[in-house]
């Protein structure tokens, strides 16, 4: 099963990154993207069938909400990830009142960007999986695919979202990176990265390695303990 995604961002910078990511995604292809609220829906009457929209929430010709009613109104069953730096409850409020199914805050590493595809694609392959009546447990199965596995208690000082971040680098990564190398996929301090990947190293999940080259004391190479 392959899903459609539009991405509709102002920004070209991050429409660019965007669809670079979507492409990074197993089971997911671009099928376009809409600089603007007038062009998403355009592309929309002319290609239904698009599956997930990725849509920002501040364009430059109305805010992304009125867009998404408009689709509902026009008759798109399209699913729509809000992705947008808005943090304001209200906003957050009426995104779900929208229909919005994950709501991805910028700025984001690839890492957090492919965990909500990945469970909005558990979420759809349960749906597909399903049978014509389904009972209230699997209905609490299909809803329940797209929230986040419940975290393990995150040492204090740390953040669970980048702890997860580093994590998903770090898993990713063959051999292994070092802390400077995390530091550029995560997109954060090679300081800050470092603490992460000792806690890795300390509690089981990670291994260090030297790391020879150059001149100077060696490296440490940080791998997953597959």
């Amino acid at each position: 099963m392959s899903f459609r995604v539009l991405v509709v961002e102002d920004e070209r910078l991050a429409a660019e990154a965007h669809a670079s990511y979507v492409g990074r995604v197993p089971g997911f292809e671009l099928a376009g993207v809409a600089r603007s609220a007038g062009e998403a829906a355009r592309f929309l009457a002319a290609d239904p069938g698009v599956d997930l929209v990725l849509l920002d929430l501040h364009l430059p010709d109305g805010h992304g909400l009125g867009l998404l009613q408009r689709l509902r109104s026009a008759g798109h069953l399209c699913d729509v990830i809000a992705v947008t730096s808005a943090r304001d409850t209200d906003v957050v409020r009426h995104a779900v009142a929208h229909g919005v199914v994950a709501y991805l805050l910028k700025p984001f590493a690839f890492p957090t960007f492919r965990s909500k595809l990945e469970q909005y694609a558990a979420y759809r392959a349960r749906l597909e999986a399903a049978p014509g009546e389904v009972a209230q447990d699997e209905v609490d199965r299909m809803i329940g695919a797209l929230r986040p596995a419940p975290a393990a208690a995150t040492p204090k000082g740390m953040s669970a979202e980048t702890l997860r971040e580093v994590t998903a680098a770090l898993r990713a990564a063959e051999p292994g990176l070092s802390a400077t190398e995390a530091a550029e996929r995560v997109g954060a301090s090679r300081v800050t990265v470092r603490r992460y990947l000792e806690h890795l190293a300390d509690t089981g999940q990670a291994q260090r390695h030297p790391r020879y080259g150059g001149s100077g004391r060696p490296e440490v190479e940080y791998r997953w303990r597959r």
